[in-house]
Order: structure tokens, then sequence, then C-alpha cells
């Protein structure tokens, strides 16, 4: 039987994950997988936003949010691992991906490995490269700042460099949401997801067999990830659509909120239109405006 509603708890392979799942239960299914270093709850807009004609599904990965982190050591292809297992045990056979940042990549390596998963692909405010070796000394001393400062720290320093100027303005109630998500993290899985991060794999040599629509979103003042890296994707990627958010940083769907969402609900119903029987995906835009 399926659980609706926020705060689910659901036990895969002996731990305990947190995910929102919302929307009408036969209804194309999309996931929502968050940056680091923060939670399901950065999805709130965008869940409310599609559950009308979508299942919508945003879950914590491993040692964020309510999920526990487990023993072994954190990588991009373990929580690639998980988002395939909390699929099998929901029963979703495809869905579309919406990953931003970290999001991002667990969702590339996710259709490089079983693209016959997913419908479509949003890339938000993420990265096909590798880190340079001087990316990952700073990621390598960010974790010993952690340990030596603590998270209070770490959450202040990050802060500046994840939202754009007119965030720091008009978005203190977001600022603060995301504050909180990092301080809400463990100085263990801080540090573990940063080494992943370091550690990961570049996608871009894998990005032209990618055979299923994306969009690919990036804030215009977004620091971390800055929209070259999404036209180097946007370029690799045959057919894909690219939209640069003004407004906006590293975490575009959270400070432009109204754009991300128009653009993403277009591209959904868009790719719904190919995917499902043809009265049924005009009924559904129909419902949607």
């Amino acid at each position: 039987m399926r659980n609706t509603g926020k705060s689910i708890k659901i036990l895969l392979n002996k731990l305990n994950v947190g995910y929102n799942d919302e929307g009408p239960l036969d209804a194309p299914v999309v996931i929502f997988i968050h940056g680091f270093p923060f939670n399901k709850s950065l999805w709130k807009a965008q869940m409310e936003a599609l559950q009308d004609n979508f299942r919508v599904i945003a879950y914590d990965v491993r040692g964020h949010g309510e999920s526990e982190a487990g023993s072994e050591n954190f990588s991009i292809d373990l929580f690639t691992n998980d988002l395939f297992l909390l699929m099998d045990t929901l029963k979703i056979e495809k869905a579309s991906l919406c990953g931003l940042s970290m999001g991002g990549y667990i969702a590339l390596n996710a259709i490089g490995k079983h693209p016959q998963r997913f419908d479509s692909l949003i890339l938000s405010d993420t990265q096909c490269l590798a880190d340079t070796y001087e990316a990952k000394e700073k990621k390598m001393k960010a974790a010993e700042a952690i340990h030596k400062n603590g998270v209070e720290k770490y959450a202040e320093e990050s802060i500046k460099n994840l939202f754009s100027a007119n965030s720091f303005k008009d978005k203190k109630n977001e600022i603060a949401a995301v504050r909180e998500m990092i301080l809400g993290t463990s100085k263990n899985s801080l540090t573990n997801t940063l080494f992943a991060l370091a550690d990961r794999k570049g996608t871009c040599s894998q990005l032209q067999d990618i055979g299923v629509p994306v969009l690919i979103m990036v804030g215009k003042e977004d620091k971390i990830t800055p929209p070259r890296a999404s036209i180097l994707i946007h370029e690799k990627i045959q057919g894909s659509l690219l939209k640069i958010l003004e407004h906006a940083g590293h975490i575009s769907n959270l400070e432009n909120p109204t754009a991300f969402n128009l653009h993403l609900k277009n591209f959904i119903q868009q790719v719904v239109k190919k995917t499902v029987p043809s009265v049924l995906a005009q009924m559904m835009v129909f419902n949607a405006l």
C-alpha cells in the first residue's frame, strides 16, 4: 500500500529514508533530488506546482534530512544505488528526474546506468565535469574546517556563495531555511559527502548518449556551477533546452521559483504528451492551466 504525505519513513537496505510522496498514484512520476548540503524540503514549491497532475516524490539523500547515513563510504554510485532501491521499493518503473547540483550528479549517473528507467531529466545548477585538483583541495579543506570549527561556521561560509545578490535582500526566509538545513546535517555526513563530491567521475563524455528530453536550468549568478557549466551540458545533449534564470544563484528553484516552475511545468507537460495517450495528456495539460 502506498503511503502519501510528507516526512514518510521507509526502510531501505536496513536504513531509514525520509521522503515526501504526493499527487495521484497513477500519474506520471517526477522524482526530485536535492543538492548538498540540503534536504527534501528544498523542493516544496516544485512539489506544490506539480502535485495536482503528477505523482511527485522528494527524498533525503542518505545522511541528509531524515535519512540515516549508514556505515558505507559515501559516493555518487552509492547515492545512485539508493535511488534505484527507492524506486524499486515504491514500485516505480519509470520516472522523470529533477536534480539540483549534487542531485544532478546523481541523475546523470543514474541515466547512464539504466536509461530505460527514465522519461526525462531536469538538471539544475549542476555540471558534468569532475573536480579539478584545486576544487578537490578546496573540499578537503572544507571538511577539515568542519571538524575544527563546527557546522555553524561552515553554514555561514556556504551561504555567502549559494545565493545571488538579490536573494540577500529579498529572500531572507529562504536563506534562513537553507541555513537550518545545513545546521541539521551532521559533521560526518557533511564531510563524507564532500569526499564523495570530490571523488566523483565526470559524465561529459556520456551526455551524447542521452536519449530522453532534457531541460537544463541555472541561476544567472550561480558562483558554484556557473552558467558556462550548464551551457557545456546543453551543447553536448542534442535537443536539450537551456534556461538561464534571472535573480538566482546556485539554488535557482528557491530563489526564482516563478520562472523555475514555469519552465518545469511546460517541459514536463510536453514530456507527458509524448509518453501517455494523447487524450489523457490533453486533460492533464488543461487541468494544469
